[in-house]
């Protein structure tokens, strides 16, 4: 019998995963409606959609997901491409019905608007949200005026520059989410006691060569002393792709449809 090493192992399940075996990785796809937001002042974001299974009398959960810088664009399609879809199986839409929006950032363009000195490891938040995430934040609120969101169980997701997105949207408005699940990001530490009351689970891959580790590890830090109860899972020899474990944790899911506000 061939042995495989567990990277061997991983790859294949990500090759499998990446190239719809059977179909899933295309049924899921679908799945997602495509949209356009439109702000008053003209402004253009793209969106994905996914459904529950809709019934106007409940309300549901509604999880907002951030993709990497390298799924930047106008395609209406690459932020699809890692992790969202862990969200959109016949499984998971069973298990936890919700709304899921995958915005796309356009290029050259963020989430975030931190100042970063990487040599200091200071990350700090600046006054004013970037476009993407003005854009982000209004079409939150339209939805929750359009569709049955629980607006007591709004999370809020997100990889690499999604990761530094979705610290800089709990510090930017610690009233609006229920939980938050920051991948290989970074935020501003000094923020930490106001978004200490949000249930959140930090991951990061030890090895990670594009967002210093450090960063989360600064901010676990923070947030325990500030009184929070939040969670750091620290992958020992992983790199940047800490995401592909994160979104197939099947606790994490569990974890994220348990909180409220």
């Amino acid at each position: 019998m061939k042995k495989y090493s567990v990277k061997s192992i991983v790859l294949i399940v990500s090759i499998c995963w990446f190239t719809g075996s059977n179909g899933i990785l295309a049924q899921s796809s679908s799945r997602f409606s495509i949209h356009k937001y439109i702000s008053e002042q003209g402004d253009t974001l793209n969106y994905r959609l996914l459904f529950p299974d809709y019934d106007t009398i409940q309300r549901y959960p509604l999880i907002i997901f951030l993709h990497g810088s390298g799924e930047r664009g106008s395609d209406n399609e690459a932020q699809l491409k890692w992790g969202v879809m862990n969200f959109a199986t016949d499984q998971a839409m069973s298990a936890h019905p919700a709304f899921v929006i995958a915005p796309q950032c356009p290029s050259n363009q963020s989430w975030s608007n931190f100042y970063e000195n990487e040599k200091t490891r200071e990350i700090l938040l600046q006054p004013s949200p970037s476009k993407p995430m003005a854009l982000v934040v209004e079409l939150i609120r339209q939805l929750i005026k359009t569709y049955s969101v629980d607006t007591n169980r709004i999370y809020i997701t997100g990889l690499s520059m999604g990761g530094y997105g979705t610290f800089d949207a709990i510090e930017r408005y610690p009233r609006l989410f229920a939980a938050a699940v920051p991948v290989c990001g970074g935020g501003d530490v000094s923020k930490a006691a106001s978004i200490a009351h949000i249930p959140m689970w930090i991951f990061h891959g030890s090895e990670d060569p594009g967002v210093n580790p450090l960063y989360s590890i600064d901010m676990i830090s923070a947030l325990t002393k500030a009184g929070s109860h939040a969670g750091l899972t620290y992958y020992p020899g992983v790199g940047h792709f800490a995401w592909l474990a994160a979104y197939s944790d099947p606790l994490m899911m569990e974890w994220l449809f348990r909180q409220h506000k």
